[in-house]
């Protein structure tokens, strides 16, 4: 069924009302333009009335603005379609509807813009494609041969055209790609829940949400309780609770229960929202390709003008000038690099994968060095306590119960798994101590009963605080402790605790990292704080030959370094605020889903999911995208160069080499917007 409004619309209303329509019992799908108010919709048997009444009763301010992202990428073709009818219609007046004087005068005012913007590049000091434009136009109108310029000029214009067309249709398609996007919103209204689209959603309204739901925007909770998982914004992997008055973010997802929220932030203005920023960004961030794709590209036009002005001289033929001319190589290698990057991007995101930028594929595509830290990483990060040693007359139960006292202030996962064993055992650990200090990486100070209690690493107690023991004590805890990480707790100068916990490597683990030894990395180094004997046996049943135990934060940072001064490309993948130097020292980092928000805003590329085997897809994508951009190269380069021959040979005219040049450059864009990598 077709219809009308009778009023036009923004582009933003034009994709509210198509989701309106698309809401509508019995209709299959419903598109919209904003040029006229025109509606296409495809409905079921019997639902045509309904349609018609709907639209009879709508009213323009009942139609939702859509989000940005879809009204863009709308508002990208209804305007690429415009502006094509426009120059192929404008192009049919001047040519066959204008009397010749008029014609001959829209030609010139039309190149004398050609030559302004070629005079321009000159005046700059470039030699680039405009005046490789203005010199063929030019002497196309010197010549006498209007209907050639006019030819030149109306390829050139749709070229333009086709080509923004494409690379921005790329951009917006990333952008959709990580766009926060809910099928249905609940919007709790005095008749009950009705499902709503984001759009229609205004500040203050309240939503329900329910278990395995994805929270679409940034709020309040009003009623209800839930356990949240709120990985995607703290990097914590264990769902808390949030009841009524605790603020809540989109992008978070609940695990359990179901709560209804107070909107605060529309959908398009919450902070899941603000990863879209990293598309413009990354503009910037341009692949070390790219830039020399795009240096070459104008270096070699200087050549074309050299060759055209050759082929004149010796042929006297201007049309074979001409025919030069009309070729360059610029345009495609200059377009078909950046719609490769970002495709790939976008195809990143389809494989859980975010990318900062194109150099950061391009530094993971020719890495052969990648550093992994241990917790969290390579292992599941669900440690257990699995030994409790008591010293100096305390008992078993009495360390567990200080050490759970202390360890429940902290969102660590070594913490947790503390607490979690003096659940097991019954142990209750009401507070005792004061006011707690964490020392990154290392342990908690604190003052219990009067005295300092620490709990931490064998270096925080043994080597930084100076915590004494026995000869005979060192011994036991070297056997005991032998491949467990160990907890130690000390209080005043005594050490009265060790704790020996286990934290098992991913399932998957052993399999990634011969995966990624298969896809070209030539070294795999792991990064640990825990001893030598748990590092060693991690190592072993991960297939890692290469292994650092007992680091500090500041050392993974120059681990890394080193390695990269011995003239390794090196990747660092960690999820942890102790990574985060070692992070920024990598040629490109990588963090982990349920990483910290720190890790994640120093990394060039991030996980969204805990799966490993992302790092071989990443891999491969970023191999085969560079790839890709050469053979795009060599294409390029000889699919022109057979066009100038054809041109100083006579067998093409300047309006065929135009015409083949912006139809292959156009080719060659749309093919790069393909998938690298075979689904």
């Amino acid at each position: 069924m077709r219809a009308r409004l009778n009023t036009t619309l923004s582009h933003e209303k034009a994709a509210g009302l198509a989701a309106l329509l698309s809401g509508i019992d019995g209709v299959i799908s419903a598109e919209t333009t904003a040029i006229n108010g025109g509606m296409l919709i495809y409905y079921k048997p019997g639902a045509k009335e309904r349609i018609i009444n709907f639209i009879s009763s709508l009213k323009k301010s009942d139609i939702p603005e859509e989000d940005d992202i879809t009204a863009e990428s709308r508002a990208l073709t209804e305007d690429f379609k415009k502006n094509l009818f426009y120059h192929l219609k404008n192009g049919f007046i001047r040519r066959f509807l204008l009397p010749a004087p008029l014609r001959t005068l829209f030609t010139l005012k039309r190149a004398g813009g050609f030559v302004k913007k070629g005079a321009k590049s000159l005046w700059d000091g470039r030699i680039n494609v405009s005046v490789l434009d203005a010199v063929s136009i030019s002497a196309a109108v010197l010549s006498g041969s209007y209907s050639t310029a006019n030819s030149i000029m109306l390829l050139l214009n749709i070229s333009e055209l086709l080509e923004e067309y494409t690379h921005k249709k790329a951009k917006a398609a990333l952008a959709k790609s990580i766009f926060v996007n809910t099928d249905k919103i609940w919007l709790v209204t005095e008749n009950g829940d009705v499902s709503v689209t984001s759009a229609q959603l205004k500040k203050g309204d309240k939503i329900r949400v329910r278990a395995g739901t994805m929270i679409p925007v940034d709020g309040e909770v009003f009623d209800g309780e839930a356990m949240v998982n709120e990985a995607s914004m703290t990097g914590e992997p264990l769902p808390v609770l949030r009841a009524k008055g605790a603020s809540v973010y989109a992008g978070t997802v609940i695990d359990e229960g179901s709560i209804v929220i107070t909107l605060r932030n529309l959908p398009d203005e919450s902070r899941i929202q603000k990863i879209a920023d990293m598309i413009d960004e990354s503009e910037n961030l341009k692949a070390g390709i790219q830039s020399k794709a795009e240096k070459l590209a104008d270096a070699i036009v200087p050549y074309s003008l050299l060759t055209a002005l050759g082929t004149y001289a010796f042929t006297r033929n201007v049309q074979k000038a001409l025919s030069v001319l009309m070729v360059d190589y610029s345009c495609a290698i200059k377009l078909s690099s950046p719609i490769c990057v970002i495709s790939a991007m976008r195809e990143a995101v389809g494989h859980n994968i975010m990318i900062k930028g194109g150099k950061h594929l391009e530094s993971y595509a020719n890495a052969d060095t990648i550093v992994f830290d241990k917790t969290g990483t390579l292992t599941a990060s669900c440690p257990r306590v699995e030994k409790i040693y008591a010293f100096n007359k305390y008992s078993e139960e009495r360390v567990l119960k200080i050490a759970a006292c202390i360890e429940e202030h902290f969102p660590h996962s070594i913490a947790r798994a503390v607490v979690k064993k003096a659940e097991e055992m019954g142990v209750s650990h009401e507070e005792e101590h004061a006011d707690v200090e964490y020392v990154v990486a290392h342990g908690i100070a604190t003052m219990l009963n009067g005295e300092r209690t620490l709990i931490g690493s064998a270096h925080f107690l043994f080597e930084d605080e100076g915590i004494r023991i026995a000869k005979k004590t060192k011994e036991f805890i070297q056997e005991a402790a032998e491949g467990y990480s160990a907890l130690f707790l000390s209080i005043g100068k005594k050490l009265v605790g060790m704790l020996c916990i286990n934290d098992p490597v991913r399932e998957d683990a052993a399999e990634v990292i011969a995966g990624l030894k298969r896809c070209g990395f030539t070294r795999i180094v792991m990064l640990t704080g825990d001893g030598e004997a748990a590092a060693k046996r991690a190592c072993e049943s991960l297939g890692i030959d290469e292994y650092r135990a007992q680091v500090l934060p500041e050392d993974k940072a120059n681990i890394v370094k080193s390695l990269k001064e011995g003239g390794h490309k090196v990747v660092m993948v960690g999820d942890g605020i102790n990574d985060s130097p070692a992070l920024a020292a990598a040629d490109v980092s990588v963090a982990m889903r349920s990483a910290s928000d720190i890790a994640r805003q120093v990394a060039d590329i991030t996980l969204l999911t805990e799966d490993l085997s992302s790092l071989i897809t990443l891999k491969e994508l970023s191999e085969k995208l560079f790839k890709r951009i050469g053979e795009n190269h060599r294409f390029i380069v000889g699919f022109n160069t057979m066009l100038i021959a054809g041109g100083i040979g006579g067998v093409l005219t300047p309006s065929a080499s135009a015409l083949l040049h912006n139809v292959s450059t156009t080719c060659i864009s749309a093919l790069s917007t393909r998938p690298c990598l075979l689904k």
